[in-house]
């Protein structure tokens, strides 16, 4: 958007350069945010945190913050996670400790020790709690306990301890001379585990759902189904008082975090979880609809996933939101390659290990991609009866469908044969 960089790079963009091109381009990607780390710091230093704390951006050319809107830039503060998963997951693809030694674990340092910072202790409820943020769903800002950012601040605290202990093992010198240069104490490490072990997570007991956020189930929970079209896209029909008071989400926010941390779920919980939000969501977002149409495929809801493949492919052809003339969405754009990727060719990373969970539509007759994992590359070759992989490298891979392990050697192929 108007020569900036937002979070949709690190949480869409490049999950298609780490299956799709040479690592350096990634690694560049990266790198562009570990030399923004200063300006990081001293964003979160304009709100008060201290000791190295980092906030990166919203919207930002230099790294400096360049959102206009107060609920964007002081509390829409996930943004922060998406960086740090961006490195984790350019480990899982890579294997590239080395990196992560050098750069990664610095500027995973400074935001954990932001979301150290970022919490409060709840006296009543006797946990950690998030106060005064916006979720990925835009149309709620100013809340309590946005479950995925609360999960957010968790799962970088603990990778960051995750990652130091690698670190450690492999590169010792370099986490000693990293610990003294940016004053990394044992207490911090101390204060960490007790905020992963005491944050709060808002939940419907009865529908067993993780709830947005507090208070979620005070809204009328109309469904879009009932929404009449006319009133579409509602952030150009409706005032925000009006938004706001609604319960439709703009885009996927607990099921942000289900898809990033997929395989932590049963298929149950997912599934009553999208069955529970996905009603209730207007997708008036280019980031919305693949991360969808990736869980539906993985509970086999087929015409759903379809559906929202439909509407983030042609998002920008026929401009369902009414925006185009602002420009294209870079978003809908990898996320249609997500789709037909992650979703109906069903490639996720579970224990750092790549697995394929295929669903080809029902009108597609093949569906052929490549990726590019640990250096070896695989085409995948779909259709209704088999799954086969071809290994264009000279790179041994493994890798699991639905489960069972394979094994190829560098330049061959194997053919699985899928149930219905």
């Amino acid at each position: 958007y108007g020569g900036s960089t937002y979070w949709d790079t690190e949480a869409y963009c490049l999950p298609f350069y780490l299956s799709t091109a040479d690592p350096e381009i990634a690694k560049n990607l990266l790198y562009y945010r570990y030399k923004h780390l200063p300006r990081a710091i001293e964003n979160a230093e304009k709100l008060g945190f201290t000791d190295g704390a980092a906030l990166y951006p919203m919207v930002t050319m230099n790294g400096e913050e360049c959102h206009n809107e107060w609920e964007i830039t002081f509390e829409e503060i996930h943004r922060n996670g998406a960086i740090a998963y961006a490195v984790y997951d350019y480990w899982r693809h890579t294997g590239d400790l080395q990196y992560v030694a050098d750069y990664g674990l610095e500027l995973l340092i400074g935001i954990a020790r932001f979301w150290a910072q970022r919490v409060n202790w709840s006296a009543q409820k006797e946990k950690y709690v998030m106060l005064g943020v916006t979720g990925p769903n835009e149309y709620e800002n100013n809340v309590n306990n946005n479950w995925y950012t609360n999960r957010m601040a968790v799962w970088c605290m603990q990778t960051a301890l995750d990652f130091a202990y690698k670190v450690n093992v492999e590169h010792a010198t370099a986490l000693n001379q990293l610990k003294s240069r940016i004053n990394f104490k044992d207490e911090e490490i101390a204060q960490w585990k007790d905020i992963i072990d005491k944050m709060y997570f808002p939940v419907d007991e009865e529908r067993q759902v993780f709830l947005q956020q507090d208070n979620f189930l005070d809204k009328e929970l109309v469904p879009v189904s009932e929404l009449d079209i006319s009133q579409r896209p509602i952030n150009q029909k409706w005032s925000w008082d009006r938004i706001l008071r609604s319960a439709y989400i703009k885009q996927a926010d607990v099921l942000q975090g289900i898809f990033a941390f997929e395989d932590e779920f049963d298929r149950e919980t997912i599934k009553r979880n999208f069955d529970f939000y996905e009603p209730l969501t207007v997708h008036e977002s280019s980031l919305s609809p693949c991360i969808h149409v990736i869980l539906a495929s993985r509970l086999g809801y087929q015409e759903k996933a379809y559906e929202l493949y439909l509407r983030t492919s042609r998002l920008d052809l026929d401009d369902y939101n009414n925006e185009v003339a602002e420009g294209l969405h870079i978003t809908s754009m990898a996320g249609t390659w997500m789709s037909v990727v992650h979703g109906f060719g069903g490639k996720h990373i579970k224990n750092e290990q790549l697995h394929f969970e295929p669903m080809l539509p029902e009108n597609w007759e093949q569906l052929k991609f490549k990726v590019i994992w640990r250096g070896a590359l695989l085409q995948v070759s779909l259709n209704k009866d088999s799954m086969e992989v071809e290994n264009f490298s000279t790179h041994k891979a493994s890798f699991f469908v639905f489960g069972q392990e394979q094994k190829l050697d560098g330049r061959s192929k194997v053919t699985i044969p899928l149930k219905a």
